[in-house]
């Protein structure tokens, strides 16, 4: 699946992303509750200062006593007596404020950092058991976006708006409660207006989920477009290529901005609207609360504690507003990371799978076919057998499967027909995690890991012991490096291993496989990079890696074609020659001898100079 062509066409299904979000919310239940709980009282405070300018206006300025009578016992407060508590009442209600407002923005940020935590860990456990081909088709910026900044987005903001919507309901709903208490034909007025005041957030729905989706997959590109410029900027200095980036990336921050402004320009016109709807209602309610003023049916106090509530009441109105216009970004977000949960990696073990525990007799390819994209074949019935401690040296034109078959062995790629086999059994029976134990790989650009030289060393084998971490050593021919550097093996790696050489870097990728003591090897072109010094060095490293084990060695230096037990001629896909280096040569007009001739003459001379 191409990541950046996603449509997050769940993202109005609010259950089903519910359900789906719910058993990361699950464990952190108590928790949300208790902010929830908080919330409610947090917003109903709200309406505490618009309900006592009712007794202010009532018994404070209109200098009434308050008089309570209940079950023969009698209550009196004088207006000073009033005009003393309430503000002391008003001051207290707000300490208690902030002391909840406090514990639940503490709650609410705790409990979403776990469940973003939690989404990330679950979606990068399946990231790293995707197959290889996943990789090939989505850039480094999109996997980026889609697998951080999205979960991020998702579960950070969910509990975070669920939050604000809470408060802003349960203020509204206190606000409204004040309002019926001081008139209840004044407050249908009011809800009627605050109704009608929603209207623009649901037409503004779809929208929202177009451009944040467009939005999100041109920040994975960027992140692409910083990526390759970080990795390539050699080859971007070398070929003058700055323009190109620096217009790639004004394109595409260009066309983010064009989408956040046609978002705007569509939904700006909500809060003038809402406050347009807002101040029908208001100039009503001024209309007709003079009316029952001057008819006696209403105090000033109440009407003034009425207005006040209804003027308050906005700012919850319009937070709801805009939080469930942002929680629509949540679940286009949300929609787009369960996406990604559903993906299912076309390799994956069988049911019941087989253990491998090395190999006894043969490797065997049997009528195999394979293509990358669909109609595209790269191996066309191919037929091999390789013998248990045989090296086979592949060679062949460029492009033509050389790679590709190696590359099936430990399955990194499934094929398309026929079938492979360790000892007669498919390696489709074998868990890929014993199949690939058993095989140790060194690519021609290795990749070696942020850390220590010890550590990118122990991952062909963590459990091993210091004698077997210095043979693996010794046999890489490395002991020179290491002994030259002053932190010796606990050496900090930059980036990919960029601070070693390149020959450096190989014989370290050779103490790895070293370490892992696979049964067998195969060799991706490990030294064509290097030169002539370097490439002398690995050899001899390789040389010992190779010893008592099944190779497959696909090489450009003809002595380790030479000295291959067999060799191998792909050209377009197809075996074409089988044999040792005479056998092949003896062939009148054949594929191996014109890529001698062509490639290999030049080597021999050279040596024997």
């Amino acid at each position: 699946m191409k990541l950046n062509t996603t449509t997050a066409k769940n993202s109005f299904k609010y259950s089903w992303l519910l359900s789906r979000i719910w058993p990361y919310i699950k464990p952190y239940w108590f928790r949300i509750l208790l902010g929830f709980a908080i919330a409610i009282p947090l917003g109903l405070l709200d309406g505490v200062t618009a309900f006592a300018l009712k007794p202010y206006m009532d018994y404070v300025v209109g200098g009434k006593e308050f008089a309570l009578s209940w079950h023969g016992i009698n209550f009196t407060i004088t207006s000073i007596q009033m005009s003393l508590l309430l503000p002391v009442g008003v001051v207290l209600f707000a300490a208690v404020q902030g002391v909840l407002r406090y514990l639940n923005d503490y709650i609410s940020a705790w409990t979403s950092q776990r469940i973003t935590n939690d989404v990330k860990f679950d979606l990068f456990h399946r990231l790293i058991h995707m197959h290889p081909q996943f990789f090939d088709e989505n850039s480094s910026g999109i996997i980026i976006s889609r697998y951080m900044g999205d979960p991020q987005t998702a579960s950070a903001g969910i509990v975070e708006q669920l939050k604000t919507i809470t408060t802003a309901l349960f203020g509204a709903l206190g606000l409204i409660a004040v309002m019926l208490y001081s008139s209840c034909r004044l407050a249908i007025i009011g809800v009627l207006v605050l109704c009608i005041a929603f209207v623009p957030v649901a037409l503004i729905r779809k929208r929202i989920k177009e451009a944040s989706n467009k939005n999100m997959v041109i920040g994975g590109n960027i992140t692409t477009n910083i990526n390759e410029t970080y990795s390539g900027n050699k080859v971007m200095a070398a070929y003058a290529l700055q323009d190109r980036q620096e217009t790639f990336f004004r394109k595409q921050v260009t066309d983010s901005f064009n989408i956040n402004m046609s978002l705007t320009k569509r939904a700006a016109w909500m809060s003038p609207m809402m406050y347009l709807i807002a101040s029908f209602g208001i100039a009503t309610v001024l209309g007709y609360g003079t009316f029952l003023i001057n008819s006696g049916q209403m105090t000033a106090g109440a009407f003034a504690s009425f207005v006040t509530s209804l003027l308050l009441l906005y700012k919850p109105v319009k937070t709801l507003g805009n939080t469930l216009t942002g929680i629509q970004n949540i679940f286009v977000a949300m929609g787009r990371v369960f996406e990604l949960f559903d993906l299912v990696p076309e390799i994956k073990d069988c049911e019941n799978p087989k253990t491998l525990a090395g190999l006894q007799n043969s490797i065997e390819f049997r009528n195999v076919n394979f293509e990358y994209i669909p109609n595209h074949p790269v191996l066309k019935n191919f037929n091999l057998s390789v013998q248990k401690n045989e090296t086979l040296a592949i060679v062949g034109n460029s492009g033509g499967g050389k790679s590709t078959l190696v590359n099936l062995i430990p399955r990194f790629y499934d094929i398309k027909s026929g079938s492979i086999k360790f000892d007669g059994v498919d390696i489709g029976e074998f868990s890929l995690s014993s199949l690939r134990h058993n095989v140790s790989m060194v690519f021609q650009d290795n990749f070696l890991f942020s850390g220590s030289i010890k550590e990118n060393i122990l991952m062909g084998n963590p459990d091993a012991s210091m004698d077997e971490l210095n043979l693996a050593i010794q046999s890489a021919h490395l002991e020179d490096m290491i002994n030259e550097l002053p932190e010796g093996l606990e050496t900090m790696l930059g980036e990919r291993g960029l601070t070693l050489s390149g020959g450096q870097r190989q014989r370290v990728a050779i103490a790895r496989a070293m370490l892992r003591n696979a049964p067998i090897v195969i060799l991706d072109e490990a030294t064509s990079a290097l030169d002539n010094e370097s490439e002398a060095i690995v050899q001899k490293a390789m040389d010992n890696l190779m010893q008592n084990r099944t190779v497959f060695i696909i090489a450009h230096r003809l002595s380790t074609i030479k000295n291959a037990d067999r060799i191998a001629v792909i050209n377009e896909g197809e075996l074409v020659e089988l044999g040792t280096h005479d056998d092949l040569m003896n062939i009148e007009n054949g594929h191996y001898r014109a890529l001698y001739e062509m490639q290999f003459k030049k080597q021999e001379s050279a040596s024997i100079v």
